[in-house]
This record gives structure tokens, C-alpha cells and sequence, in this order.
């Protein structure tokens, strides 16, 4: 069956057959084959789907010139599109090779061909073009743009922050908020490597920027940890619960382990429920920060799972308790623990993190969200997601 491709080229052989007999009416000919000839050719190619072959009697058919260029290029953007690449390539490789374009028109060849190339997965052919593209030419903002994005896939952190503060230069625009988690990516790496020293060093960096992100409180906590600066890293971990709610989730497991490494349960146990106390909503994230990293026998903590329990509705509905104190009184004859465990397998089975900007979810925090390619968008649900867990059972029929 004839596929959209298919249409469109031969909408576009139609179009040049009309051209050719405007032209050849009203005189304007050159030393070219009639192009109502050359037009069946390719109408006859695409009559037996011989849509390469299609594409290549177009781009021999039609001479790029300042009149067909545009055409040229639309056809070769609108094949990317389709994920027909390698047509794409061909057709902007194709307009690269004519001698007789303007600069601007074989910039705007390479910038097509790098974007091309990264569709394609060939990553560093896409580097090349547009890092001949990122300098003085007018693809340089979105060039350094694509080198960011092809950087931030290969991971290349140091050539990251270098894209980012030209990008701040030619556009006026502020990257700290970017450049801080770059320097936190390596600061990560030099943990991963042993060297403490040097992590400090790339985090200290990262504070000294107007815009940062609080996941350098996290890596320094983790410093601080492997320093055994047990201390230090304790009121880093306090100041991140009391202070950033939706980073609960990552540092209240670090500070438990903290706290059972140097049997000081009772100062935990202190500081968790002054924090209830003061605090409703950051008792009940708590408590479900506990359930989901299946946190145990601390007191403080299993106070709060109880108001996360006793506070969220659809978990009360399904409990079947209501306000009523009497019901309330369900709870201590239900099992806690096996609420907490059975919570704790339904959370295992559901995302815990929720990209604000684009709703991509997941089971673990990712700084960079993968689909819509921004950082430090996501962040945790505060519940249980029961709703997701009913879209995936099955129908029960009646």
C-alpha cells in the first residue's frame, strides 16, 4: 500500500510537471530534458513504490537553486519527521554538494544534516557539524543547544558546563541552575572513584552559583558520610528534611542509617517528633517515606506511618475507618506492620516520582528528566498509587 511518503513526492512530481509547462508556455526554458518527461519517470517509479529511486530522479530532475532550495529542504525536514532518515541525509547531503549556494544556505544544509544524524543515533557525526555550527554562524544558539543535549547522553559533564556558559553569553539567559548539577554529576563521579577531596571541591563550585540545587546538600551529606564527619552529615540530612519536603524521600533513609550506626535512636526519635508536632503534612510524608523504604521499628516513625494511615482517604475508604474515634480503634486491631509491609509491595509496584513539567514518572529519583530533558523536575508522590494499580488489573466480567 502506498505510504504518505508516496503521496507526497508524487504531489511534488505533479507540481514540477505544471512548473515545466508553465515555463516551457511562456518561453523560459533551458538546456534541461523537458521536465513533463522526466516527471513520468519519477511518477513511474513511484507507481511501483520504488520510492528511493523516486527520491533520487527528484534531486537529479530538480537543480537547487535560490527557487527550489526551500522545496529541497522541506522535503528532507518533512522525511526526518517521518523517520525516514537516511532520505533525509541524502537530500541535505545532496544540497551541501551544489557549488553554487550561498553561505547561509549550506549552514542551514549542515545544521539540517547534524539534526539528521542525531535522529539517527550517529551521535558523532551530529557533534561535529554542529560544533562547526556553534561558532559565529546563525545556527550558534541552537547548535550549542544539540551539543548540550548530545553531551548530557554521553555524559561528557565537563564539555556540559562549557556549552552552557557560552549559552549564557550569546543569550543573556541564566544556566546555574544546569551548571550546579553538571558539577554535581562529577562531584558524584569522584565519589564513585574514592576521591572525597575532590567531590568538596566540584560542590563548593556548584554553591558559589546565584542559582543551585539542593542536590548538593545531598552529595556533600554524602561526603561528610564517607569522611565519617557522622555529625556533619547528620544536621546536613536534618536541614534537607525540615527544609525541602520533596527530597524527604532520599535523605530520611541516610539519616536513619546514620543514627542506627552510632545507636542515637533516641536523638532521632527527639527530632522526628518535634517535626510531627510543628507539622501535620511533613508527619504523613514521612511516614510514607517510611512505608515505601520499608523503614522499621523506630517509634517516632511508626507514629507518623499512623497518621499517614489514618489521613489519607482512599486508604481509609479501603480500611472502611472513618473518623469516628471507635474506628479509629480498627488500626490497632489491624495489623500495622502488615499494613506497612502490604503498602510497601503495592509502592514497589508503582512510579514514585512525577516529572512536574511533562508527567513522566518513575520508580527512582532521575535529576534529568528523560523525556522532557529538564532537571530537578521531578518530584515524589505522597501516597500510594492506587489508581495506577487499578488501570492494570484485569476486568472482571460479570
Amino acid at each position: 500500500m502506498p505510504t504518505e511518503s508516496t503521496f507526497i513526492l508524487a504531489s511534488i512530481f505533479i507540481i514540477l510537471a505544471a512548473t515545466g509547462w508553465a515555463l516551457g508556455y511562456f518561453g523560459e526554458r533551458d538546456d534541461q530534458p523537458p521536465l513533463n518527461i522526466d516527471y513520468l519517470k519519477g511518477l513511474n517509479f513511484l507507481l511501483n513504490e520504488q520510492t528511493d529511486q523516486a527520491v533520487e530522479h527528484f534531486l537529479k530532475m530538480v537543480r537547487v537553486d535560490n527557487t527550489t532550495i526551500e522545496t529541497h529542504f522541506a522535503l528532507g525536514n518533512l522525511f526526518r519527521k517521518r523517520g525516514e532518515v537516511n532520505r533525509a541525509i541524502r537530500i541535505h547531503q545532496n544540497i551541501i554538494a551544489r557549488p553554487d549556494i550561498s553561505d547561509e544556505q549550506r549552514d542551514q544544509a549542515f545544521y539540517s544534516l547534524a539534526k539528521d544524524y542525531y535522529h539517527a543515533g550517529l551521535l558523532d557525526r551530529a557533534e561535529v557539524l554542529f560544533r562547526r555550527l556553534s561558532v559565529d554562524s546563525l545556527f550558534q544558539t541552537q547548535s550549542l543547544y544539540s551539543l548540550t543535549e548530545i553531551y548530557e547522553i554521553e555524559r561528557e559533564w565537563t564539555k556540559c558546563i562549557n556549552c552552557a556558559e557560552k549559552l549564557s553569553k550569546v543569550t543573556r539567559k541564566s544556566f546555574d541552575l544546569q551548571i550546579s548539577h553538571y558539577l554535581c554529576e562529577l562531584a558524584e563521579i569522584a565519589i564513585t572513584n574514592g576521591d572525597v577531596k575532590k567531590s568538596l571541591k566540584f560542590i563548593s563550585s556548584a554553591k558559589k552559583l546565584k542559582t543551585m540545587t539542593l542536590r548538593t546538600d545531598l552529595v556533600k551529606a554524602k561526603c561528610e558520610k564517607l569522611k565519617k564527619s557522622y555529625t556533619n552529615a547528620i544536621k546536613i540530612y536534618r536541614d534537607i528534611i525540615q527544609n525541602s519536603a520533596y527530597l524527604i524521600t532520599e535523605a530520611l533513609p541516610e539519616l536513619v542509617d546514620l543514627h542506627k550506626q552510632l545507636t542515637t535512636l533516641e536523638e532521632l526519635n527527639d527530632f522526628i517528633k518535634r517535626l510531627s508536632q510543628s507539622n501535620q503534612k511533613l508527619s504523613r510524608d514521612i511516614g510514607y517515606t517510611v512505608i515505601i523504604n520499608n523503614i522499621n521499628d523506630i517509634s517516632s516513625l511508626d507514629d507518623c506511618v499512623n497518621s499517614y494511615i489514618e489521613n489519607d482517604s482512599i486508604l481509609k475508604e479501603f480500611l472502611d475507618i472513618s473518623n469516628d474515634k471507635k474506628d479509629m480503634l480498627k488500626i490497632e486491631t489491624i495489623s500495622v506492620d502488615k499494613i506497612k509491609r502490604s503498602l510497601y509491595k503495592l509502592a514497589r509496584s508503582t512510579s514514585r516520582y512525577q516529572c512536574e513539567s511533562c508527567g513522566f514518572s518513575s520508580q527512582k529519583l532521575l535529576w534529568l528528566c528523560p523525556s522532557c530533558k529538564q532537571w530537578e523536575t521531578q518530584r515524589p508522590f505522597s501516597n500510594v498509587q492506587f489508581d495506577s494499580i487499578l488501570q492494570r488489573m484485569p476486568l472482571i466480567s460479570d
